[in-house]
């Protein structure tokens, strides 16, 4: 997992910069843009993430500094008495013609994109009033795979080449997956040597969709419908295994789980492994139990809860009074809650008075 910038930084001396007329403070070793965003001026950007290294790709974030010359935000570093000017009608019509360029390369339907309502190049697209262009432009050869993976899908026609899933897979995941081949108007990704992603090395992690600003790179279809500005969040704790990572639930309107993501402030700081971002289909099956089954002459019928636990009640008993309390033993599952798995500990230990509990994520 990539290391946090702040942590290398937090003590780094002061630099005094304008920006837009605004003096502000910024770290040394910082750049332009993480100076603005840390002092709450949003300078536009694509191709940069504060979880993956510089890379100055999509020219977005292009600014004037001292007046003379056009810099990159996310790669030029602050200096002492720097002057910058984030946005002009200049700055304005440059970052129109790279959006409208960007738009010429593909085919950016937002009907019809899964990313619609949570895409940074259609909020862009917005801000800037980018047409999309007539005519023919040369176009880099476009990949859809939407089958061989159960976890991810590609659609190149949505791809703006900002690199982000290239370094968060490099730097972040470490598994080197996505890379880029080709040149100029036919540079594109690729899964590396295989066509598909199903056929690659990739561990279904999902950090490149994560941190992907369109809809290029994709969870495969979600658990349930809505657009993303309906979704509602809630923040919890992956019940996998023992890192604690911190995730972020998303549901629609009906309360369904419609996909997870990472949380940024726990230990993972956003990444999440194939189980945390994908492993809650289980909670919309239609063949999931939602009665207790009590097995009679070999075949099991369905019961009242009140039923089924005075029946493993009174079993558990007579098995302790039989054969003592290390007799009984417990398996906790992942697919329970956290808060289920405490009371199931505290039961076994307090109540039937042993130790044998165990989790099926220590296995």
């Amino acid at each position: 997992m990539s290391k946090s910038p702040d942590a290398t930084l937090v003590q780094a001396p002061g630099v005094t910069l304008t920006i837009d007329g605004r003096t502000v403070v910024g770290r040394k070793g910082r750049t332009i843009l993480e100076a603005a965003l840390e002092n709450g001026i949003k300078i536009p950007y694509l191709c940069y993430h504060p979880r993956i290294s510089r890379t100055g790709a999509c020219r977005i974030c292009l600014v004037k500094v001292n007046d003379t010359m056009f810099k990159t935000a996310c790669t030029e570093p602050v200096a002492e008495n720097m002057k910058v000017v984030s946005e002009d009608a200049e700055l304005a019509a440059i970052r129109k013609d790279i959006l409208e360029m960007l738009l010429s390369e593909g085919d950016h339907n937002c009907l019809y994109c899964d990313a619609n309502g949570a895409c940074e190049l259609q909020d862009l697209v917005k801000r800037y009033d980018a047409q999309m262009p007539t005519g023919e432009f040369p176009r880099r050869k476009r990949e859809i795979d939407e089958a061989s993976s159960k976890g991810l899908k590609r659609n190149e026609d949505r791809c703006v080449l900002c690199g982000r899933c290239v370094k968060a897979c490099g730097e972040i995941q470490i598994s080197n997956v996505w890379q880029f081949t080709g040149r100029g108007s036919k540079t594109h990704l690729t899964s590396g040597l295989f066509e598909k992603i199903g056929d690659s090395p990739c561990v279904n992690c999902g950090t490149c969709s994560q941190l992907c600003p369109t809809g290029a790179i994709m969870p495969q279809l979600p658990l349930g419908n809505g657009f993303n500005w309906e979704l509602q969040k809630e923040s919890s704790i992956c019940i996998y295994c023992g890192v604690g990572c911190k995730i972020d639930f998303h549901k629609n309107k009906e309360g369904m789980l419609v996909k997870a993501t990472g949380n940024g402030d726990g230990p993972n700081e956003g990444h999440l492994c194939v189980k945390g971002r994908f492993g809650f289909d289980f909670m919309q099956k239609p063949t999931r139990l939602i009665s207790p089954l009590i097995k009679e002459n070999g075949e099991f019928r369905e019961a009242a809860w009140e039923e089924a636990l005075d029946f493993v009640a009174g079993k558990l008993k007579k098995i302790k009074a039989d054969s003592g309390p290390d007799s009984v033993g417990a398996l906790a599952s992942a697919k329970c809650s956290n808060e289920d798995n405490y009371l199931m500990q505290k039961f076994v230990r307090a109540v039937v008075g042993t130790n044998n509990i165990d989790h099926c994520a220590r296995l």
